[in-house]
């Protein structure tokens, strides 16, 4: 009843708003005064203590609401009490609250995660912030896809909420403290100690400032068990790093006439299709790494794919994928659209070459070997070994533990998007490059100054602040420009930054699951200890370190371990999906495991508040399979596994 009532009440129209959808974002604040921003095309209604902004697609809305005083006076009761106020007879239960530490002028943060069922495809979640004694909550409740489209949108609401009254700190317009040996100590000292917080066994780290690199090196050990250091030229995954070098190739092509950003890819590529015809005449080059053209993820796609696909098989996913928002209008991450503009500019330079090859070459021609990126390589043999790290994530009852690369091997044949290996040495040569301008350390021009900045032009939105260019983020960070990517793979996350207007660099490579929860403190002390900023950083990473272990904690209690024993062992043997792929379930040492594409491991099963069962993988690591069991119409078995956007529908083999 509970999941009918939430489906009804996502698909009711919203009724007409007196007041109309914004034009573009537009700053506003609360009955109490707390600040927010209205994202550009959603519509806002302000209730008394409640306003709500609606999405274009009338089914998701975020609820910003003035609680007040809570009576117990924590995040929790606020977050009951804002519910009741926006949606009274639908009050959730919460499964698990986070808190965080203050900032932003707020002195207690707090996240509230809600339980979904998988057939509801909802999204629901709250913020709890409060100053003095009174609290705001935001809601996000409605339709998971339309949210995963709009993501950014929620992201400009978040980031914008601030009690009235409240000025940023801004660093804007002051001389930055040159990166001394005693600030660069104060740096790795803070690596060192959230590495430890964090469980990460290994950091690759490089710093510049005024374009010369002042440390580079490494922090921990390459695998744990293993006394192996991490040096300045230990080879990690850099995952989507790689796009930002793959849109270098195209920038150095624009400088050679081999392509204009504005030309369509079909006079270049004439076999390239998207979706439809129309859609299709109408992708320009820059469109292959904007983020822009609507398209939305897919990932699942490949990773419940056998491995070994050939390089053309982006371009096959490609002509089957449709954008669900217009062109320009959205940020939406789409990996197959960055591996076509790689594997784009190969073919411009080697057309006679398979494109996987010519890509390849063109990589270690035109950048790695001018760039003297020695370390780089998209080899998987020579990045494994030598001076290599190796991933690591969380197992089911949250132990840090070493992973095999296999599942990495997934991105292979989609590279440009992800699948480069590299060091810090050679990831500060390319921030190098960055803060240059295309002029190499040692004075070279490999690019023009032109084309490298078109990469980081702003674009579409992605949050407050923070726009995607052409495979780079350009934000605005506490008043300071910040020209920056990151990267993620299974046991393998990467960040780098780049501040131009300071000449400041920085460069961190980890092999943990759990390294991300540092990119954004590292960034924040780095301002620290360069502005002498309000201390904000460690904090960050304590309550981080806090949130993973309860995030794994619900994880495992949701769990049935090893599994249902009534839905186990009714799982049919072999199931056939779309596209060939398949998913085989076999039993090891009396465990029932699973083997789907690049996911292998043992099961468990897991309850859903409608009284529905998922089928979960349980390796370690932070990718796992997760499907709804079910029957078909004739009643044949199925396993039906759903990203935000799309449906993958696997049927038993009899």
């Amino acid at each position: 009843m509970k999941l009918l009532l939430a489906l009804a009440l996502m698909s009711v129209p919203l009724p007409v708003f007196a007041q109309t959808a914004a034009a573009a974002d537009t700053p506003g604040k609360t009955a109490a005064g707390v600040q927010y921003t209205q994202p550009k095309d959603w519509a806002v209604e302000a209730k008394g203590a409640v306003t709500i902004f609606v999405a274009p697609e009338a089914d998701l809305r975020l609820v910003v609401v003035d609680v007040g005083a809570a009576a117990d006076a924590d995040a929790k009761a606020a977050a009951a009490k804002a519910w009741s106020l926006y949606k009274p007879d639908a009050v959730p239960t919460p499964r698990l609250v986070t808190a965080a530490p203050p900032a932003e002028g707020w002195s207690e943060r707090a996240g509230i995660a809600y339980d979904t069922s998988p057939n509801e495809r909802a999204v629901r979640s709250a913020l709890a912030l409060k100053q003095g004694q009174g609290w705001t909550v935001l809601i996000v409740d409605g339709a998971e896809s339309t949210f995963n489209k709009r993501s950014a949108a929620a992201a400009i609401v978040q980031g914008s909420l601030h009690p009235a009254g409240y000025a940023r700190e801004t660093f804007a317009g002051k001389t930055a403290h040159p990166l001394t040996p005693e600030r660069i100590k104060l740096l790795r000292d803070f690596v060192t100690a959230s590495a430890a917080q964090l469980e990460v066994p290994g950091v690759g780290m490089a710093l510049i400032d005024h374009g010369k690199v002042v440390w580079v090196g490494g922090i921990g050990v390459r695998a744990l068990g293993s006394p192996e250091p991490v040096d300045a030229h230990t080879k990690f995954m850099i995952a989507s790093n790689t796009k930002g070098m793959s849109t270098l190739l195209l920038s150095i092509l624009a400088d050679e006439g081999k392509l204009r950003w504005d030309q369509h890819v079909t006079d270049l590529y004439p076999s390239f299709r998207l979706g439809s015809d129309a859609t299709t005449r109408s992708v320009e080059v820059r469109h292959l790494v904007c983020a822009c053209t609507g398209l939305p993820r897919k990932d699942f796609a490949f990773i419940l794919a056998d491995q070994g696909k050939p390089a053309a098989d982006t371009f096959r996913q490609l002509a089957e994928t449709q954008p669900t928002s217009k062109f320009g209008e959205l940020f939406q991450y789409n990996n197959l659209m960055a591996s076509a503009s790689g594997f784009l500019g190969g073919n411009l330079l080697y057309p006679k070459m398979e494109i996987g090859a010519a890509y390849d070459k063109a990589m270690q021609v035109k950048i790695f070997d001018p760039l003297g990126m020695r370390d780089t390589t998209f080899d998987y043999a020579k990045g494994e070994s030598g001076d290599a790290a190796r991933p690591h994530g969380f197992d089911i009852d949250g132990r840090q533990t070493v992973m095999s690369n296999q599942f990495n091997y997934t991105v292979y044949p989609y590279r440009p998007a992800g699948g480069a290996f590299s060091s810090a040495a050679d990831m500060a040569r390319y921030v190098q490059l960055e803060l240059g301008q295309g002029v190499t350390p040692e004075g070279k021009r490999i690019v023009s100054a032109a084309n490298i900045l078109k990469r980081r032009e702003r674009g579409v939105p992605v949050g407050e602040n923070n726009w995607y260019g052409m495979g780079l983020f350009y934000r605005i960070a506490w008043g300071v420009p910040v020209v920056t990517h990151g990267g993620t793979l299974e046991g393998f996350h990467s960040d780098w930054w780049a501040l131009p207007e300071q000449g400041v660099g920085a460069v961190i490579l980890t092999n943990a699951d759990s390294g991300p929860a540092l990119f954004e403190p590292f960034l924040r002390r780095l301002f620290e200890v360069m502005y002498d900023g309000k201390p904000e950083a460690a904090q960050e990473v304590a309550a981080a370190a806090a949130r993973i272990k309860a995030q794994a904690g619900a994880r495992r209690a949701r769990l049935t371990l090893p599994g249902d024993p009534a839905m186990l062992g009714n799982l049919a043997a072999h199931y056939d999906g779309p596209e060939g792929s398949s998913i085989t379930i076999t039993e090891h040492d009396g465990a029932k495991w699973i083997k789907a594409g690049s996911i292998e491991g043992p099961l468990a099963t897991r309850k859903n508040p409608d009284g529905s069962v998922s089928l979960v993988s349980i390796a370690p690591g932070s990718i796992a399979f997760d499907g709804l069991i079910g029957t078909d119409a004739a009643g044949k078995r199925m396993i039906t596994v759903r990203d935000s956007q799309h449906a993958y529908i696997y049927t038993e083999v009899k």
